[in-house]
């Protein structure tokens, strides 16, 4: 049988300044702006089903993301065991597949919404738009519990957590190799499936994307893993001996955020949906032009945050963040900033020579202002 795969393909935007000074606005914002991921998911070629698997003919085709880093980025420790994920999709839903090695399986929470984080879990971000706004969330631990939410914006923007969102027509599906909750062996992975219907990503405000051939939804994959012992038979989270707090979980991503944070979607991975069978023609990643904007915006809005901080107000111009007006981009356009300020509220835009503009604000919302290029 030939095996078909999709190659997951690491892209870095870099904005490359003509002048020194230009180049020096990065400065300590490094670590925010770490290479994008992306994925090619390709249309299942039969039914999936949601029994944790993920042994079709399809899945066998699909690719596995398998590069998890710590959520800070390569500079901290590698996981201490794999994580691998792979995706599919069809008219109705996405599916996600995911192996997590675990020598200890465990979870004991097993009704809806509890707050599976709490315990070890796998975690599937979503926004459609990428506007960094009305995004979703799905965690999973290896019992089959689901905490399913929404959030309207990130919390660092004043966003709260719709737990009481259901996502309409999930599924899910654990299968274990090992046994769950016995201290007394050693396991060797746990298994999860995920059918997330495109009609469910929706509220009352809010209606559903349905993705087309080419599409680029923002994702990311988190994992879970808390340090744990062993009391009566049963596995509890250590605590620090002086403090008697838990110690600190490990946090396993896809795309690593620079901090301690999943809840940036602008740091998130790219999902590029193909039309195309998994088990048909290779299509190969396309990064959108508006990315590399997108990222100039947010590091205005970063420095504008911090300045906020420092100053107790927001930077009234560029030039008062170390921005200029006029930057070229990575991929030779040049764009050119503008800020305006009113109080508590700002807006930063961005417009390519192309054509392109992008705006962002205070509550951290990405709006396209012209989508289409011009011709030059």
């Amino acid at each position: 049988m030939k095996i078909f795969t999709l190659y997951c393909i690491s892209f870095a935007l870099f904005v490359m300044p003509d002048q020194l000074k230009a180049q020096d606005i990065w400065t300590g914002y490094g670590h925010l702006f770490q290479p994008v991921r992306n994925y090619v998911v390709c249309q299942s070629v039969h039914p999936v089903v949601i029994d944790g698997k993920g042994d079709e003919f399809s899945w066998e085709q699909a690719a596995w993301i398998v590069d998890f880093e710590d959520i800070e980025g390569p500079q901290k420790p590698k996981p201490l065991h794999p994580t691998k994920v792979k995706m599919l999709w069809d008219s109705r839903c996405l599916y996600v597949l995911a192996e997590l090695e675990e020598p200890h399986i465990w979870a004991y929470y097993d009704q809806h919404d509890q707050i599976v984080y709490h315990e070890n879990d796998f975690e599937v971000f979503i926004d459609p738009d990428g506007d960094t706004h009305n995004y979703f969330e799905f965690e999973l631990n290896a019992a089959n519990t689901l905490f399913d939410l929404f959030l309207p914006k990130p919390y660092r923007n004043g966003g709260h957590p719709q737990i009481s969102w259901n996502a309409s027509g999930f599924k899910s599906g654990v299968s274990l190799t090992g046994t769950l909750n016995n201290p007394g062996d050693t396991d060797k992975k746990w298994t999860l499936e995920m059918a997330i219907p495109f009609e469910s990503l929706r509220t009352e405000d809010l209606a559903p994307v349905v993705p087309q051939d080419g599409q680029v939804w923002k994702i990311n994959f988190s994992r879970v893993e808390w340090q744990t012992t062993v009391v009566n038979g049963r596995y509890q989270k250590k605590k620090d001996e002086k403090t008697g707090r838990f110690l600190s979980e490990y946090n396993w991503v896809w795309n690593p955020t620079g901090e301690i944070n999943m809840h940036t979607p602008e740091r998130w991975g790219l999902l590029q949906f193909s039309a195309f069978p998994v088990s048909g023609k290779k299509v190969g990643f396309r990064m959108p032009a508006d990315e590399e904007l997108k990222k100039i915006l947010w590091l205005i809005y970063y420095k504008q945050m911090d300045f906020r901080k420092a100053h107790g107000h927001f930077a009234a111009n560029l030039t008062n963040l170390s921005v200029p007006e006029n930057l070229s981009a990575e991929s030779g356009r040049a764009v050119r900033l503008s800020l305006s300020v009113n109080g508590n509220q700002f807006s930063a835009q961005i417009t390519a020579n192309d054509g392109q503009a992008f705006s962002v604000n205070e509550t951290g919302l990405v709006q396209t202002i012209n989508s289409k290029k011009t011709n030059q």
